[in-house]
């Protein structure tokens, strides 16, 4: 028999103290030991591009997780709407246009918590051969219209010029203007205005319409959620805007680190990819979200949604809608 090593025991058993010791340690100061993170998702209302590049970014570098949120971020498209997914239960959070929330507040007690995009980057483009100079012009004409929530901006132009014109189903293809089906087609500044510049035609073709110059600038991209939501999880609400305003900061300084993450995104989702186009719609969307000095990122204005829900009492788009204390619980609050 061999003899009982009592120093040989010790050690063996501070020594599995220790280890112990340090695994427990590891686990308190772990960010999951010391908080779980809270799940949730968002929605963005279209495919991956730099439309979304805040986004891409608060999730990519880790800002989210810094707030306590594992966000799982759910691409919308032409098949995909937003407010669907958030009426589904799908989403927690999505991103919708100011005139898309007001409209669906009628069957869905949805809430913004957080108004990024300022003003808007809606437009109407023609042809300068055409001779359409203004939105006047357009009376009598064949307007290429998206589907579902995005006519809405424009249909209430035509009611407030009262204009006449002939409604043309438009999909994401430019292709039906580019033949001359239509006079005017729908576009945003920083998407399908620089398509058609990358197709080969040149600003001196093009007539822009900007429903801006129409007394229509109404703020477009902002995070909704359901009323219940904000009001259970109000520190939730605050957390995800404080982490999108991040992603976007740092998205407006790191140009092409933020290019980079996007057309990632992009390639995954298998959406074409084109650098310089992104890189357009980038700055862009820091002329859109950051308008003006006055404007704080994140904060839908009073006199915004005044404006917006007004214009859709006056055309008819809404029979009644909720105060801007009903609507915005503002997370910056």
């Amino acid at each position: 028999m061999l003899p009982f090593n009592n120093k040989s025991t010790e050690s063996t058993a501070v020594k599995t103290c220790a280890m112990l010791l340090v695994a427990a340690l590891a686990i308190m100061l772990s960010p999951i030991g010391a908080h779980a993170l809270d799940k949730t998702s968002l929605v963005l209302q279209w495919l991956p591009q730099a439309q979304f590049a805040g986004y891409f970014i608060a999730k990519d570098k880790g800002f989210y997780a810094e707030e306590g949120i594992d966000l799982t971020l759910i691409s919308g498209g032409p098949d995909v709407l937003a407010s669907e997914q958030l009426d589904a239960g799908n989403a927690e959070f999505a991103t919708l246009f100011l005139t898309t929330g007001l409209q669906r507040r009628t069957t869905l007690p949805i809430v913004n918590i957080g108004q990024f995009v300022q003003r808007s980057a809606l437009m109407l483009i023609a042809r300068k051969s055409s001779n359409i100079n203004s939105f006047k012009d357009l009376d009598g004409k064949k307007i290429g219209l998206w589907g579902n929530e995005f006519q809405i901006q424009a249909r209430a132009l035509f009611r407030q010029e009262n204009l006449k014109v002939t409604v043309v189903p438009q999909s994401s293809s430019l292709d039906l203007f580019l033949r001359g089906g239509v006079d005017a087609a729908s576009g945003m500044w920083y998407n399908e205005y620089h398509t058609l510049l990358t197709y080969g035609l040149d600003e001196e073709d093009l007539q822009p319409l900007f429903f801006n110059d129409a007394g229509l600038s109404f703020p477009e991209d902002g995070i909704y959620c359901l009323e219940k939501t904000a009001q259970i999880k109000p520190e939730l609400c605050k957390k995800m805007v404080r982490a999108t305003i991040k992603g976007w900061e740092y998205a407006f300084a790191h140009e092409e680190e933020a290019l980079d993450i996007v057309m990632h995104r992009m390639q995954s989702a298998r959406v074409p990819v084109n650098r310089a186009h992104q890189r357009w719609m980038l700055k862009r969307m820091e002329d859109i979200i950051m308008s003006d000095e006055a404007a704080t990122m994140g904060v839908l204005r009073k006199d915004d949604f005044e404006r917006v829900r007004q214009t859709l009492l006056d055309t008819g788009f809404l029979d009644t809608a909720p105060t801007y204390e009903e609507f915005y619980k503002g997370a910056l609050q």
